[in-house]
């Protein structure tokens, strides 16, 4: 059962390298358009918006642009259908997929003042 195990990790991490390589964590899917990547970074420098260790962007403070909250949901959805993917392609959850982009892709790329949600549910600062 161990080696099943350890062989859907490995499985999962070429995947979510793949999905990387793809360009997935440089934003041609998590951010659908150039305006909502822009809004979105804007919104992090910010410490309005961060990522969340679920593998989702989150809100730390109430947003009032509706077009910053269209685009975080739309990075969402389009976040959830990479994680859904790569959770069929390695015979895991969506939940364990989500985690591990979080943990090996989008952490990472936190910057020094941006705010992340960790596992806890708490919100800390870089």
């Amino acid at each position: 059962m161990e080696d099943t195990r350890s062989m859907s990790l490995r499985k999962l991490f070429v995947v979510t390298a793949a999905v990387v390589a793809l360009g997935v964590a440089s934003g041609s899917v998590l951010a659908q358009t150039e305006g909502q990547r822009t809004l979105i970074l804007a919104a992090k420098s910010q410490g309005v918006v961060g990522e969340q260790a679920d593998g989702y962007l989150g809100f730390r403070t109430s947003p009032s642009d509706p077009g910053l909250q269209r685009a975080v949901s739309e990075t969402n959805t389009a976040r959830r259908e990479v994680y859904a993917a790569t959770a069929r392609e390695v015979d895991t959850t969506t939940e364990v997929a989500s985690a591990r982009m979080f943990e090996s892709q989008l952490l990472p790329r936190i910057t020094a003042g941006q705010w992340y949600r960790n596992a806890a549910g708490q919100w800390v600062q870089r």
